[in-house]
């Protein structure tokens, strides 16, 4: 370990790495996945890549690595502790359909414990494969691998489908097992059964290869997939506080510029230290991933209600809370944005662009969130005064849990406002409904796992619309309008474009018109591989935020647009039906949303209008 590591070394030596083995560096995504309605964020690698992994072919060729950013949510709770995060980059490299298990294992080893690159102690490896089930054989082709390159069976761990397999995302399609790798970090094992998969700390995953080798039928078979395929993740936080060889990613470069400003910030500070680090930490990472979400280039997020909106809101809130907590002023945002955005200058000069954007949300949103506040003490003195009103001396758990969840009151601040009045919170019955609450979050949050979209007729349909809808937004509108975002569903396609003002319903029958007309027109839909300066030549619509002399697909439609797009599409316009927008609504400032469907038609039909 060393602290000459920082994270631009990590993602130059990894890219660099995976270059000399034949791999293209590719751009990493935007967080606001394209054209899945299953994920309200990029949440992986691979996600960008799930038409690739399907087979159709990527420009860029059959080996692949870049640097992604992804935003998970599901272990938001967890955030505090030593390693958990909201938003992370993730280094990754892919085989579509070329090398496999063998290579992919072989290189894993050889970036992790060669001297020209990580440089970890081959003894502090330990690695985990699928053991096997009814109807799916065990691994042992990666065991024998990892054998071969010496790792004893002593630290090969076999564990089950809910450690070593990934997929499918639905109830059909591509799966396989994965093998993952940790590293031993010297703690004192917390029992005999302790192993890579146990929470206590003395094993960290710092690697992930999955192969997917098969394919699950409706039947709940699995067949062997015609082209395997190697998807593999490695965090860049956690593997850079391992090679810095801190206790947590919170002391590496990325993080602790914005801690020490948070410890300047701090006013108030918690009796209990371990309490008042946490809520540091919390700060951090949300505030991170906000700046990331505002700062995005297609800036189609923005606090609110629903979907991604509302994530965004959540963590914005939440961090306020804590803020709170610390004692500090308000408008605290622009503080810690001035700490985030010099850190990723270089690999996301984006959110300097947006920093204007960032700054605005965050501090709108905080101003909104201190009006709940208040209202929020309101209710919690009506239920004391009722309380007393019956001499009771209990606020019930479930109450709490309404002030947590209604108003974003953290328990501490209603235990707090409950004791100088001489009532106790049930704690315990706070922390049930709490579960509760989890227990249903998690259940919804399951939307997306590994990625895989719905490529059905009717979803590649609805996709090549949103191109003839896009382009006639420009007609129509002007060359101001750019996508914001869009989310397909089997049944209809919703369509964020920037715009200021609501659209009148002459604009929206011209819209309507237009792309009625290049489907009429039965326009043929090409695609091209070019560079992305040949592409911006050519006039293709797109957001260029891919790095210079990278391939692109361009899909013509006809003469009618070209758009930069990884696909799916039909082949001909003629076979889309009848274009017909359902609602115009507003997104956000600035942005304005369509929702469209596509209905069988003839001739006649197409023409009545």
């Amino acid at each position: 370990m060393e602290r000459s590591w920082t994270a631009d070394r990590l993602r130059e030596a990894y890219l660099s790495f995976f270059a000399s083995k034949g791999h293209v560096v590719i751009s990493g995504a935007s967080l606001i996945p394209e054209n899945d309605p299953t994920v309200l964020f990029t949440t992986a690698g691979m996600h960008p890549l799930v038409p690739y992994l399907l087979g159709e072919p990527h420009p860029a060729g059959k080996r692949l690595t870049n640097v992604q950013k992804c935003v998970r949510t599901g272990d938001i709770e967890s955030v505090g502790d030593t390693a958990h995060l909201t938003f992370f980059e993730m280094l990754g490299n892919w085989s579509l359909g070329d090398y496999f298990k063998q290579e992919a294992i072989e290189w894993s080893y050889e970036f992790l414990t060669s001297s020209r690159y990580l440089g970890l102690s081959p003894d502090q490896l330990h690695v985990t494969v699928f053991a096997g089930e009814p109807g799916i054989p065990c691994d042992a082709e990666a065991a024998r691998i990892w054998r071969s390159l010496g790792i004893p069976d002593d630290r090969i761990y076999w564990l089950p489908r809910e450690d070593n397999w990934w997929g499918p995302a639905g109830q059909t399609g591509p799966c396989g097992p994965d093998t993952e790798m940790f590293i031993d970090t010297g703690k004192t094992a917390c029992s005999p059964r302790c192993g890579p998969g146990c929470h206590c700390g003395k094993f960290v995953e710092i690697w992930n290869d999955v192969f997917m080798q098969y394919n699950k039928t409706l039947d709940g078979a699995y067949e062997p997939l015609r082209q395997h395929n190697v998807d593999t993740g490695m965090g860049v936080e956690r593997t850079l506080a391992m090679l810095q060889g801190v206790s947590s990613v919170f002391e590496t470069e990325l993080f602790k510029p914005l801690m020490d400003r948070i410890r300047e910030l701090t006013t108030a500070v918690p009796a209990d230290p371990n309490q008042a680090e946490r809520a540091a930490r919390i700060i951090a990472d949300h505030m991170r991933s906000a700046v990331f979400i505002l700062g995005d280039p297609k800036g189609a997020v923005k606090p609110g209600n629903v979907g991604a909106n509302y994530v965004l809101r959540r963590l914005i809130r939440r961090a306020v809370r804590y803020a709170r907590m610390l004692g500090f002023p308000f408008g605290f945002g622009l503080k810690l944005v001035e700490v985030i955005l010099p850190i990723y200058r270089k690999p996301y000069p984006e959110l300097e662009e947006n920093r204007v954007r960032i700054v605005e949300e965050l501090n709108a949103e905080e101003e909104r969130f201190e009006k709940t506040l208040a209202e929020g003490q309101k209710e919690l003195s009506k239920l004391l005064a009722t309380l007393q009103a019956h001499q009771q001396t209990v606020l019930p758990g479930r109450k709490a849990f309404q002030m947590y969840d209604t108003y974003g009151f953290p328990l501490e601040f209603t235990e707090e406002i409950c004791a100088e009045q001489g009532i106790r919170v049930d704690r315990a019955g706070f922390e049930e409904a709490f579960r509760k609450h989890q227990e249903i979050s998690k259940q919804g949050g399951q939307s997306f796992k590994g990625g895989l979209a719905d490529h059905s007729e009717a979803v590649t349909r609805l996709h090549t619309a949103t191109h003839l809808l896009h382009k006639a937004l420009q007609i129509v509108l002007g060359s101001h309008v750019q996508q914001k975002g869009s989310n397909i569903t089997p049944e209809r396609l919703r369509f964020d474009f920037s715009h200021p003002e609501k659209l009148t319903p002459e604009q929206l029958a011209a819209v309507e018109q237009i792309v009625n007309d290049a489907i009429k027109r039965d326009l043929p839909v090409r695609c091209e591989t070019m560079t992305l300066e040949e592409a911006k030549a050519r006039g293709a619509t797109a957001l260029f935020n891919a790095k210079y002399g990278e391939q692109v697909k361009v899909y013509s439609v006809g003469d009618f647009s070209a758009e930069v797009c990884g696909g799916p599409h039909a082949g001909r316009t003629g076979e889309l039906g009848r274009f017909r927008i359902m609602k115009e609504e507003s997104s956000s400032a600035g942005v304005r949303r369509i929702r469209a469907v596509l209905e069988p038609s003839d001739d006649r039909t197409l023409t009545e209008r």
